[in-house]
């Protein structure tokens, strides 16, 4: 699928341009249930549970474009697809369960196999499966083309969360209404942004979703509720806990880097002992570029390939050499496998990573920050800056507060007492965003579970068996 090239263009220079002087600001990590697809050059081998795709059968659903104005562009339309597995229902003659998985911000055929546990679920409860796609991403287009949806603030203003539940609520509505289940109980399932629609959707539309599952979804990483440092402080606890002297060597190593590049022909120095795959224009790319391999390799460090590990190792193991940045180097490589070149290779913006920057600049305003006590040099959140870079790269500026203001979030144990009920809220406590997850129990019928050596989203095949 083609983006409209000015607006790739525009969106890719921006980006490289605020990275280098406040990256954290402008690169929230994405929520994703899956993680990375590329280890090694192989596919993520993360699969909890058998999957079938021939067993889904995909729909197309006449969605509004505008839930909450009656402006005469409100009323226009746009497929927004959906996927029903009916090889285990009951039926709604014995008002057997319906399991909805919701999307979030990617295509919803890359969450099928990754959340294959469904499947198992689906047999032992007899449940109908339904997975929805989120708008805006895979074949859920507005505007007729992904070139037009994604063409300016007025067409991208339609792209947020609220519209994107009351999406999955008008189609879960027409999905019981077309199979006469209106007594199926419905329970709603998510991770990561999927998890935080799932235990939204759970308080905004009760009287359609009976129950939530939302696995590590950081409902509380907004708003200053959370220490800014949170996600970045459990990303070096990850990396300290798997060796001491890899943790020690990254966090020299920033220094190291910032020395080599200060010396005359030092960026050309960096560019050959790093085999990037051009010329690095300032020492910022290659920070930049680690940085968010660790916090990657953090969040999803799951089995079989425990990335965290697995760096580490290439770290300690000084197979390029015995000095800092060559072990770096050897973490590098290790990660990514033997290529021909890494760091600042020419790719082409995904979807999710288009979408996921106009959802974090416009509401998922995450402030996700750096602190003195972790492997990385010391980067506070700046919502100033934020703001401002955001208007920049849209025209319009964030709505940092929207977020506590529609969906709640301050003194969360008063409100989630008073006003809901079954929800679970699953978290791996070394997934670096359960630093802004639901720890606690609230009441008997909002829990809390946690898994010690847990990581995003993994706990998710554990909570309905």
């Amino acid at each position: 699928m083609m983006f409209q090239r000015q607006f790739l263009l525009q969106s890719f220079l921006l980006l490289s341009l605020t990275t280098a002087t406040a990256k954290r600001l402008n690169t929230i990590p994405r929520l994703s249930p899956i993680g990375p697809r590329v280890w090694r050059d192989q596919p993520d081998k993360t699969t909890l549970g058998e999957f079938d795709g021939e067993d889904f059968e995909t729909f197309f659903h006449n969605q509004t474009l505008d839930h909450f104005n009656y402006r005469p562009e409100s009323y226009d339309k746009f497929p927004q697809r959906y996927l029903i597995n009916s090889k285990y229902w009951g039926g709604a003659n014995v008002s057997a369960p319906i399991l909805v998985y919701l999307g979030a911000e990617e295509p919803i055929d890359e969450d099928l196999a990754a959340v294959g546990f469904l499947v198992d679920n689906a047999v032992q409860f007899n449940s109908l499966l339904v997975f929805i796609e989120h708008r805006y991403y895979g074949k859920s287009i507005p505007f007729g083309s992904r070139e037009e949806a994604l063409k300016d603030a007025s067409k991208l203003g339609y792209f947020n969360s609220a519209q994107a539940i009351a999406d999955y609520a008008a189609i879960i509505i027409h999905i019981k209404e077309t199979l006469r289940a209106q007594y199926s109980p419905v329970i709603v399932i998510g991770g990561s942004y999927g998890g935080m629609l799932a235990s939204w959707f759970r308080l905004k539309y009760p009287h359609i979703a009976l129950g939530a599952l939302a696995s590590s979804a950081p409902i509380l990483y907004f708003d200053d509720i959370t220490p800014q440092d949170g996600y970045y402080s459990i990303v070096t606890k990850d990396f300290r806990e798997a060796s001491e002297t890899c943790y020690q060597t990254i966090k020299t190593s920033w220094s190291e880097i910032d020395e080599l590049a200060s010396k005359p022909d030092g960026l050309s120095m960096l560019s050959k002992k790093f085999k990037t795959c051009t010329p690095l224009a300032d020492a910022s790319e290659l920070k930049d570029h680690l940085d968010t391999m660790y916090a990657s390799a953090a969040q999803y460090n799951r089995p079989p390939t425990y990335p965290v590990n697995e760096v580490c190792k290439g770290i300690d193991g000084g197979g390029f050499g015995d000095d800092i940045l060559s072990r770096i180097f050897g973490g590098l490589v290790a990660y990514k496998g033997n290529l021909s070149c890494y760091v600042n290779a020419h790719t082409d913006p995904s979807e999710t990573t288009v979408g996921w920057r106009w959802q974090t600049c416009s509401e998922m305003a995450i402030p996700i920050g750096v602190g003195n006590n972790s492997m990385f040099p010391p980067d506070p959140f700046d919502l100033e800056d934020y703001i401002e870079n955001c208007k920049s790269l849209y025209g319009v500026p964030t709505r940092p507060h929207w977020i506590t203001t529609y969906y709640g979030g301050h003194s969360i144990k008063l409100i989630l007492q008073r006003f809901a009920s079954n929800i679970i809220f699953s978290n791996g406590l070394r997934d670096p965003y359960s630093s802004g997850g639901v720890l606690e129990n609230i009441s008997d019928t909002v829990v809390a579970v946690k898994t010690v050596n847990g990581k995003h989203a993994l706990p998710l095949n554990r909570i309905l068996t």
